[in-house]
């Protein structure tokens, strides 16, 4: 769309003039001759700039500019004022207009005028796009809850997004770890960069050196082209290292060298890349324990530890499980096509009284697989996985610990397969679209489906 500009002025002469010089300069230009049509057009017209004289018969240019203003405050105003009308004119800056221009105009300023006029609403844009992005996480956005404890731990966040000191997120698998560290990043002076994300425990041991800093073209047999690592992605912005505690030895001597340098040599390189980033690290380890053990380095603990988030398991949060209740069902009426407008008390008391080893994961998958099984659109109780409604006395009382284990295990992988075999079905076969509904990597979707033998459409193995 071109840009927009809306001449109001009184005076033909004027507008015509007006007219012809920002046309040349490629705008789409539309005039007026008063301060009402001046309201109607840029309701109509929806300028970017609007050019609006000070000095009008029917509407003076202060009224108009109130109006429109109002009307649509993104709209950047630029006074056209008569000779020696300064005061007036600083009036308007105060009521909401960019800049002014005297009469008569110099050509050159008033182009000046209105390029920085657009550049001024460009820049309004990006700004107002990222108060609204703090705001949704000032709401915590999908950090669900108004706990206590999670109160507390959003007031470390903002406290620490101020710094630039490296953060440590500790906690249970499945707490949230990684939606906190997107919370210190959007925050932060960063927060218009980029966050890149590097799941430690995820590469092989082959890769992890080319994922952390990228390699040169030919540096290995595969290597058809240079590549940047995380640590060039993230230059700018921040770095989150998720289960950092899965790092092999070897590795952590490098990444060691590289945070205390904020250099790096890419691998077949030579030359060292320097990077301004940050850094957030998570792990579901203890990482002291694993120093004792010697698979961890201590200096490397040292500097990743900082600032310290813990962050507590879902059962000592109970508070937070109806507000997660509410977002999943609405999350997953839209992921899954179903249509759960309920659950009853029965149910909501079940799951509060459940002990959640896999924490807030734990409970959106459960809550998958009940509103799969679900008929009337009202979960229940009787649609809770085994585990979580209970398992028949006779099993309870009959089965030694470890054959009830045992069985507990079996019943647990049943209604995996089938949630995964139900989501699959209902995804198309499509594994990205799958994997995200099942809050999973395509990675643990292929290993999940390699170990229940499930297969996917052969018509989708290339494309999936």
């Amino acid at each position: 769309m071109n840009t927009r500009i809306l001449i109001v002025d009184d005076e033909a002469g004027i507008r015509k003039v007006m007219t012809l010089l920002l046309r040349d300069e490629g705008y789409e230009v539309r005039a007026v001759d008063n301060g009402a049509a001046a309201v109607g057009e840029t309701a109509r017209f929806h300028p970017d700039v609007v050019l609006l004289d000070q000095q009008m018969p029917d509407m003076p240019g202060m009224e108009a500019l109130k109006l429109i203003k109002d009307r649509h405050p993104a709209t950047a105003v630029i006074m056209v004022t008569a000779y020696g009308s300064v005061a007036l004119a600083v009036s308007a800056i105060k009521d909401g207009a960019y800049d002014f221009i005297e009469k008569p105009f110099d050509n050159d300023r008033l182009l000046l005028t209105v390029r920085r006029a657009l550049e001024y609403k460009k820049l309004s844009g990006k700004l107002h796009h990222l108060k609204q992005r703090l705001d949704e996480t000032h709401s915590f956005g999908q950090i669900i809850g108004s706990s206590a404890k999670l109160q507390q731990i959003m007031a470390q966040v903002h406290k620490v997004a101020a710094t630039s000191a490296t953060v440590l997120i500790l906690g249970e698998s499945g707490v949230g770890k990684e939606l906190i560290a997107r919370s210190v990043h959007n925050f932060s002076l960063r927060a218009d960069r980029q966050l890149i994300t590097l799941n430690c425990g995820a590469i092989p041991l082959s890769l992890i050196e080319s994922e952390l800093f990228g390699h040169e073209k030919g540096a290995f047999t595969d290597a058809k082209e240079m590549h940047q690592g995380a640590f060039e992605q993230a230059d700018g912005g921040t770095l989150f290292l998720d289960e950092v505690g899965e790092l092999p030895v070897e590795a952590q001597v490098k990444l060691l060298r590289a945070l205390e340098n904020r250099t790096f040599i890419r691998v077949g390189g030579t030359k060292p890349v320097a990077v301004d980033l940050r850094i957030i690290a998570a792990t579901n380890r203890n990482l002291e324990e694993k120093v004792r053990q010697g698979a961890f380095r201590l200096d490397l603990l040292y500097r990743l530890n900082v600032f310290t988030i813990q962050m507590p398991p879902l059962r000592e949060r109970r508070d937070d499980i109806p507000q997660l209740i509410d977002y999943f069902i609405a999350k997953y009426n839209r992921l899954l096509g179903v249509n759960v407008s309920g659950i009853t008390r029965q149910a909501v008391h079940r799951l509060m009284e459940y002990e959640w080893p896999g924490n807030i994961r734990d409970l959106e998958n459960a809550l998958q697989s009940a509103m799969i099984l679900s008929q009337n659109g009202i979960l229940d109780v009787e649609h809770l996985p085994m585990r979580i409604k209970g398992y028949p006395v006779s099993l309870k009382t009959e089965l030694p610990d470890e054959d009830r284990t045992n069985l507990f295990r079996k019943t647990y992988s049943a209604a995996e397969k089938n949630l995964i075999e139900e989501t699959l079905m209902r995804c198309d076969y499509n594994r990205t679209l799958t994997a995200e509904a099942l809050n999973i990597s395509r990675k643990t979707l292929f290993n999940k489906m390699k170990k229940y033998g499930l297969q996917g459409r052969k018509s989708d193995a290339k494309s999936t």
